[in-house]
């Protein structure tokens, strides 16, 4: 399964300053493996050390959050956008 994946400027040094990249996987969790296998570094990025979500990092696949679907588990199907968004916080 063909996915795009959206990538937000504080990553795109993982992946030589492309906005936009390919990977492959039938769930989230495959997707996120498939880019670390492409670019070493990015998926310690996304999830922490327990294998769960950053906190402050937001995951759409489509125009939905994955925290309210199935997490890691949401699927891929081929042609979805997944967008990458560190959260913005300040006063």
């Amino acid at each position: 399964m063909s996915v795009q994946v959206r990538i937000p400027t504080i990553l795109r040094t993982y992946t030589g300053g492309e906005s936009e990249v390919s990977a492959d996987g039938a769930d989230l969790a495959a997707v996120l493996d498939d880019l670390e296998a492409r670019y070493a570094g990015i998926k310690a990025r996304i999830v922490d050390e327990t294998g769960e979500l950053r906190r402050f990092v937001n995951v759409y696949v489509g125009n939905d959050d994955v925290r309210f679907l199935e997490g890691l588990g949401t699927a891929t199907p081929d042609g979805t956008k997944i967008s990458v968004i560190p959260a913005v916080a300040g006063g």
